[in-house]
């Protein structure tokens, strides 16, 4: 049986329109650490049409971009504390 994930894997392309799962997987962390980053404004809050959630690839690309480098201090660091 082939996933939603599955069928989009299979596209050719990236989708602009990601799902939590997919949108965790994109920036490269578990979906319990991407709803964390989500919910202290790290990352972009979901667009939601018609109950369906979605990340905008572009946005979490520009978030991700916009990380401080490992040798710059964080402003989410004062967040979480």
């Amino acid at each position: 049986m082939t996933t939603r994930a599955d069928r989009r894997q299979n596209l050719g392309w990236a989708p602009q329109a990601l799902r939590r799962e997919e949108a965790a997987a994109h920036c490269g962390v578990s979906p319990s650490k991407f709803d964390d980053w989500v919910a202290r404004g790290i990352l972009p809050k979901p667009k939601r049409v018609d109950g369906v959630v979605i990340w905008i690839r572009d946005w979490l690309d520009a978030a991700l971009k916009a990380f401080p480098d490992e040798d710059q201090a964080s402003p989410y660091d004062e967040v979480a504390a």
